[in-house]
């Protein structure tokens, strides 16, 4: 019995409450569109039930899902210190869009089907249509379910698309990099809403630490709250791997 393989001699039932375990072993950061290459590369090393992506908010870890409401927070807090920016919006915009105009089909922050993900402008669009309901936005008026042709502010091609609620304006509005026009909605430009979600690492510097906010952005805060855990029964069996485990990636 050594370092790498103690665990291969306990009882089943010790074997099994390992297996019940899970432990944060790095912090991937940004993917962009090597998202299913990781995902492939973690299948192959920890099995597609040993890993999974959470995020430490407030000193726990938990589900992207629940971290992903305290980013739809960050933005909710942006736009409404911007009655300006919604007015915009609402008259001028039809819908907004990440990297491909097919975004707009997408409503659901789980995107596996996708080829990165797109967070940002379904925020918008779900805080927008939260201000339809709210009295104190009067001016943010509920829009017919419909598909509209909208001219893309950035390319001028037209799209036929679906109209998002409470965009009641001919113009499809692009939310990326900073020659695209909607870059004021960018998550490196959105600060995060809560002292307490800031985030740093020294000596790294992704796209998002140089861009809008820095490290006090939203995107700051999701990418650098994310750790890959793998359950503990997985993790032990990489033996010598376990110094390197997220390598490759």
């Amino acid at each position: 019995m050594d370092d790498t393989d103690w665990w291969t001699t306990l009882g089943p039932a010790a074997v099994a409450d390992l297996a019940g375990v899970w432990v944060p072993v790095g912090v991937p950061g940004y993917a962009g569109e090597a998202k299913h290459r990781r995902q492939e590369l973690l299948d192959g090393r920890f099995g597609e039930d040993g890993w999974r992506i959470g995020h430490v908010v407030r000193g726990r870890i938990v589900t992207p899902a629940q971290a992903m409401i305290e980013y739809e927070a960050a933005y909710d807090r942006f736009l409404r210190d911007r009655p300006a920016l919604v007015r915009f919006l609402v008259t001028t915009c039809g819908n907004v869009y990440d990297d491909q105009v097919s975004n707009v089909f997408d409503a659901d922050y789980d995107q596996p089907h996708t080829a990165m993900n797109h967070y940002q402008d379904i925020s918008v669009r779900r805080v927008v249509a939260a201000l339809v309901d709210d009295p104190d936005w009067p001016d943010v008026l509920d829009t017919p379910h419909e598909t509209v042709d909208l001219v893309d502010l950035g390319s001028g091609l037209v799209h036929r698309v679906p109209r998002a609620r409470g965009f009641a304006g001919g113009h499809l509005l692009q939310i990326r990099d900073p020659l695209s026009p909607g870059y004021v909605l960018n998550p490196a430009v959105v600060p995060v809403h809560d002292p307490a979600l800031i985030t740093s690492l020294p000596g790294r510097g992704e796209w998002y630490h140089v861009e809008g906010c820095g490290h006090l952005s939203v995107e700051a805060f999701w990418q650098m709250s994310k750790v890959i855990e793998v359950r503990y029964d997985r993790w032990l069996a990489l033996g010598a791997g376990r110094s390197a485990p997220l390598e490759g990636l």
